[in-house]
């Protein structure tokens, strides 16, 4: 039987499965009892062990039948299950991943999985649990022993910790790998990788180490370890100053290979686009899979979509309103009744068609979310924290497009939350907190955006480390600092200076890579915003356009050209007159509702031909982004439209202040206002 044909089918479902076996496992933890989810991780289990054997990737179904058979023997109350054993569990759903993504690679998803399959043989039979206990510590050592020498793998970087090495790279600092080597009698490791790192954050940042820091501080580790550091020094004196600490025997310093860590992102992007080839099409779709799980029947009809077909519908649609808006106009100046009847008739037709296929591209961010559980599990685990995932408007929905991209975003500001901003059970318990951090995820709509809101309850920011930090790599001046608020404070650890300079301060990690962070959110048309309380959490909240292809403006006339400004920055307009119009700081503003809001002439921002003309009167467009307000000048308002949001290209992308461009009904191109720079 030919099976390449069954292969896309094989991989999409076997990663619902897998994400399946992880959300169940993850409710199993806390309720071990819990017959049903044992029955539905069963369930998952014994599905997709049928698949892998009918596709032959043995290894994946082996691993998967003796996985069965532990769960069988739970749910028949010949076991009882208890954290050794669902760690063990969990460690198999990791190798299956594995496996299902070297397949989507263009792998045989083959992989030595004999040391796991023999423990869960042990515990179906039975086998003491000390003794497991031994088994596994034997595991990890054994794995541990295999891989300290070697060189940190380039897989493990993400694609932010790849974007900062390349940043540093253009700013002229050095990316070095260096591997480091203990006496063979050192009795304190940990002191001494303590005094290691110390040195390396005097030269610059460490941006990975290999074992994990946390690792370190343990012993868990034989005499070797490796790091990635970002500095401004040579090797040699890297080197030189490393082997200063005592009981160091041995130090290797390389250039950091940028190609290979670049080939190794594009790979990675690539497995997590086939990833998205298949997402659900709705809530409807998502609840009926839901009730699917539970039955273990199929109760919708519902087809699987490539969502490249998707795209194709969404351009010829946009093509579509572009020849809606010149029939409107074309209706309007004959005025024949039966055209203009027809055409209205078309208008609504066209408009409930839209909404099918937006609502076609909308994606449930349970999507993205889903996949953090398991994550924070594992990374409180190897930072000895103990910490409460909530997560709050999972069904929320944004289009696909937005999807795919902010999903890195938010695993590093997650990330930062655990790593930095959530302390240690002995330090929040100190601090007469509970020893248990809590991270909460929220998504909400607000009018035609999508808010995302990642909160925690730990150390917050320390602002005057902050400012100090910033003055110090000159993102700031030192006389500035006392016309800022707390807010201007908070969003100065976004600014890319803070990537890779030196680390003097506890704040390291706060800013490493958030830059990257802020920068991808921007591009999608979003923005970022960070408050903070020193001592008590910190909150970062993302707000997103729901989507990015067909959006609504006001088209406003600005001497002979056409404008678009995005209806969702406008707070109202408004005409003015001259006399209202104040100076301040030798810029002009107006009293708006009891506030200042300076004005921004588009004729003199985009250098509109023709003379400046003196009116009485002036037409404004009220609009803001977060706290701030600014008012357009524009000589007419046209009015409200749906356009189809176009790129300028490759050979514009540096233009001021303008995001896109669109293409009017009578064919002339209106360029569409970017707000948020001209505020800026």
């Amino acid at each position: 039987m030919e099976m390449n044909e069954y292969l896309d089918v094989f991989i999409e479902e076997s990663k619902e499965h897998i994400q399946a076996l992880n959300s169940n496992l993850l409710e199993l933890e806390k309720d071990p009892k819990n017959m049903d989810t044992v029955n539905e991780i069963f369930r998952s289990a014994h599905t997709l062990k049928g698949m892998s054997a009918t596709m032959g990737y043995q290894d994946l179904a082996d691993l998967t039948h003796k996985m069965e058979n532990v769960l069988d023997a739970a749910r028949n109350d010949k076991l009882d299950l208890d954290s050794t054993i669902i760690d063990i569990v969990f460690e198999a759903v990791d190798h299956m991943e594995s496996m299902v993504f070297d397949i989507i690679d263009g792998g045989n998803g083959k992989k030595d999985v004999s040391e796991l399959v023999a423990q869960l043989k042990a515990i179906e039979e039975g086998e003491p649990i000390q003794e497991l206990k031994s088994n596994g510590d034997n595991l990890a050592s054994t794995e541990s022993t295999n891989t300290e020498a070697q060189m940190i793998p380039l897989s493990s970087l993400d694609e932010f910790e790849i974007t900062v090495l390349q940043q540093s790279l253009e700013k002229q600092f050095n990316n070095f790998h260096i591997s480091i080597k203990l006496d063979e009698g050192c009795l304190l490791k940990a002191a001494r990788v303590y005094m290691v790192f110390e040195v390396l954050e005097q030269m610059g940042e460490v941006i990975k180490s290999e074992p994990t820091v946390a690792e370190l501080e343990e012993e868990k580790f034989e005499n070797d370890f490796a790091v990635i550091l970002i500095t401004q020094d040579d090797q040699d004196t890297v080197k030189q100053k490393i082997m200063k600490v005592s009981e160091v025997s041995e130090v290797l310093v390389s250039a950091f290979e940028m190609n290979a860590a670049a080939e190794t992102s594009q790979m990675e992007e690539s497995a997590q686009s086939s990833e998205n080839k298949s997402a659900p099409v709705s809530k409807s779709e998502e609840a009926k899979k839901q009730n699917t799980s539970k039955t273990g029947q199929l109760t919708s009809k519902t087809i699987r979509v490539n969502i490249d077909r998707l795209d194709a519908l969404m351009n010829l649609f946009e093509e579509l309103v572009i020849d809606r808006g010149r029939l409107e106009q074309i209706a309007g100046t004959m005025k024949d009744a039966a055209l203009q009847e027809t055409v209205e008739h078309m208008t609504r037709i066209s408009g409930d068609l839209q909404n099918i296929i937006l609502n076609m591209r909308m994606v449930p961010i349970d999507q993205v979310f889903n996949r953090f559980p398991r994550m924070v599990r594992q990374l409180a685990k190897d930072l000895n924290k103990k910490i409460d995932l909530t997560i709050h408007g999972a069904e929320t929905e944004l289009d696909r497009t937005v999807i795919d991209e902010i999903g890195d975003p938010l695993v590093h500001l997650i990330r930062n939350g655990l790593d930095h901003g959530i302390e240690t059970p002995e330090e929040r318990v100190a601090k007469g907190k509970p020893e248990k951090g809590t991270l909460t995820l929220n998504a909400y709509h607000s009018g035609n955006h999508v808010f995302i809101e990642i909160s925690d309850d730990g150390a917050g920011i320390n602002k005057e480390k902050v400012i100090k930090k910033a003055i110090s790599n000159g993102v700031i001046e030192e006389d500035q600092v006392a016309t800022m608020n707390d807010s201007q404070i908070n969003q100065l650890i976004l600014a890319s200076g803070f990537s890779t300079a030196d680390q003097i301060s506890d704040i390291s990690g706060r800013g490493v890579g958030l830059d990257v962070v802020k920068n991808t959110i921007e591009s999608l048309g979003g923005s970022i915003k960070i408050e903070s309380e020193y001592g008590k959490g910190s909150l970062f909240s993302v707000q997103l356009p729901l989507t990015l292809s067909i959006i609504s403006v006001l088209l406003v006339e600005v001497g002979k050209e056409k404008y678009a400004i995005p209806l969702s920055s406008i707070i109202e307009t408004a005409i003015i007159n001259n006399k209202d119009i104040m100076n301040a700081h030798n810029k002009q503003v107006i009293d708006f509702r009891g506030k200042v809001v300076p004005l921004i002439n588009l004729k003199e921002i985009f250098e509109v031909p023709g003379e400046q003309e003196d009116d009485t009167f002036h037409s404004i467009v009220i609009i803001r982004q977060g706290e701030k307000m600014a008012g357009l000048i524009v000589d007419s308002f046209i009015g409200q439209n749906e356009i189809v949001l176009k790129s300028l290209g490759n050979y514009l992308t540096d233009v001021f202040a303008i995001s896109g461009a669109t293409i009017l009904g009578d064919g002339q191109v209106a360029l569409i206002v970017d707000t948020n720079a001209l505020i800026k």
